[in-house]
């Protein structure tokens, strides 16, 4: 949806609030017209029903505030005396129009100074959850959610079992796009298991509807992106298959519910990156990790014959993915420093890092080259200009159409947008090329291209835990990265202890209170 149709949408919403409540709002002792000025009808109406005029913000923040309205619906019915469980589920199932009925066929009496507390155990155990559910959504929406890493894309930086939490604010929380969705969840609804079953009741869903979508808008952050961040972004390319898969349809999925995937930003808008031999290259310039990070590639190691462990290969070189060919030679996805390691066994008698060699072409990108040897290509800066030709317009051909929005077309060598001729286009976004630090494991913008800005989630800041599916037993946890940072440099720290700490005063601290009020 457009802004002018948000505009008539949220407009329309008002006169249909004013039409179903401005008996209510004069029998509580205020005026009709009240209830049809925008923002301060809503303040109105929480005095009218005894709660804190802040609440109003709550309607005004994007899937929050569908969960306040169930709320304001039952707040307002028993406002009147409508207390029976029967008019709760009566309003709710009604989408509030039950309010209708009550404000023009019932003669109701407002009662100013009823009481808030919930009358039954049960009433007071929704309410606690209800608000629960609330507090975590905007938690997780708009300042810090959890993430877990699934792939050994960033091995060493990032291990597949670590638990993040990754923060919203440091590049500006995205607000959500898509307006009718399930909170805490991301794009289905999970299948409900029978406990001890291992049946399920139902199959995972759709968790949201595609429409209405409010346009993109992002809170200002304090951070932009710099080039070797870690982010996470919602995946480019992602689509909805699985849903439709007796049609074989394919769906564009909306922005915010695209497949989040984590990734390092080797190249920020405006630069110029190129990839030789597996190395990036920024603006001629060869890239620095930071000393965290590990490059891995695949490693052809020949023994003569000779047998490599798993053990060895594991702990020794921490090979995660390896394989064994003709002749006595292992395939190994090595890092730099253990590719040494592998030198130096007496056993083998040479290793090679295997590199798609310059000119030999592979499926990537605008068909720039091979995954070890790219480019080089700009990378799109908010406001810039680039010439539009029959060989240029592969590099942006995505952007113009799907992440801006426009008509492209191209008719007897010229190039049309919108239905004008163009040789040229401006960008309206800044885009950034994101890499996995594991250069031959790893589905990136080599693959599918550039992550425009309106994608990015967040940045990682923490590991709360990490779980390792190869250990046993309390091995399982890998106790030395628990609570500690992603960013910085050095050996991670743990903070778990420190955490334990703080969590023992607060405890004895709770137990002096209450034995002193007692």
């Amino acid at each position: 949806m457009t802004l002018n149709q948000w505009l008539i949408f949220f407009l329309a919403i008002q006169v249909i609030h004013f039409l179903g409540t401005w008996k209510i709002y004069v029998k509580a002792g205020r005026k009709a017209w009240e209830a049809m000025i925008p923002v301060y009808n809503g303040i109105v109406l929480m005095q009218i029903i005894n709660r804190p005029k802040w609440w109003v913000v709550l309607l005004f923040i994007p899937i929050i505030n569908l969960l306040m309205f169930p709320i304001l619906w039952i707040e307002t019915i028993r406002s009147y005396g409508k207390n029976t469980n029967t008019d709760s589920i009566l309003v709710v199932a009604t989408l509030g129009f039950y309010i209708f009925y009550i404000n023009y066929m019932e003669n109701l009496k407002y009662i100013e100074n009823r009481s808030l507390k919930p009358r039954t155990s049960a009433g007071e155990w929704v309410s606690s959850i209800a608000f629960a559910i609330i507090a975590a959504t905007l938690v997780h929406t708009y300042f810090m959610q959890p993430y877990t890493i699934p792939t050994s894309s960033l091995e060493k930086s990032l291990l597949i079992g670590d638990f993040l939490f990754v923060s919203k604010f440091h590049y500006g929380a995205r607000v959500p796009m898509t307006t009718v969705a399930a909170p805490m969840v991301h794009d289905t609804i999970p299948a409900i298991p029978i406990p001890f079953t291992g049946i399920k009741l139902t199959k995972k869903f759709r968790s949201y509807l595609n429409k209405p979508q409010l346009p993109y808008l992002r809170i200002p952050g304090f951070q932009k992106i710099k080039q070797n961040d870690i982010v996470v972004f919602s995946w480019p390319v992602d689509t909805v298959e699985q849903f439709f898969r007796k049609t074989n349809r394919k769906i564009r999925k909306p922005i915010d519910k695209k497949s989040n995937y984590v990734k390092r930003c080797v190249g920020i808008a405006g630069d110029s990156l190129e990839i030789r031999d597996g190395y990036v290259y920024i603006n001629g310039v060869k890239n620095v990790l930071p000393d965290r990070a590990r490059l891995q590639f695949l490693y052809e190691v020949n023994t003569g014959g000779a047998t490599l462990s798993r053990a060895t290969i594991k702990n020794r070189y921490h090979s995660r993915e390896w394989g064994k060919i003709q002749g006595g030679n292992y395939i190994l996805n090595l890092a730099d420093e253990d590719a040494v390691k592998v030198k130096n066994n007496p056993t083998v008698k040479s290793i090679n890092r295997q590199i798609t060699p310059k000119g030999k072409a592979e499926r990537v990108f605008a068909n720039a080259g091979n995954r070890d040897n790219f480019g080089p290509i700009y990378i799109p800066q908010k406001g810039k200009t680039v010439t539009l030709n029959s060989e240029s317009l592969s590099y942006y051909k995505k952007i113009i159409v799907e992440y801006e929005k426009n008509d492209l077309k191209v008719e007897g060598g010229e190039i049309f947008i919108n239905g004008k001729a163009v040789s040229e286009y401006t960008f309206q976004q800044d885009y950034y090329w994101m890499m996995g630090d594991n250069r031959h494991n790893s589905e990136d913008s080599r693959y599918w291209g550039y992550v425009p800005f309106d994608h990015v989630v967040g940045k990682p800041v923490f590991i709360w835990f990490s779980w390792n599916s190869d250990g046993k037993g309390l091995d399982k946890v890998r106790w030395e990265r628990l609570f500690t940072t992603v960013g910085g440099s050095g050996k991670p720290v743990s903070y778990f202890y420190y955490f334990l700490g703080v969590l023992a005063l607060f405890y004895g601290y709770s137990i002096y209170k209450k034995r002193k009020a007692a």
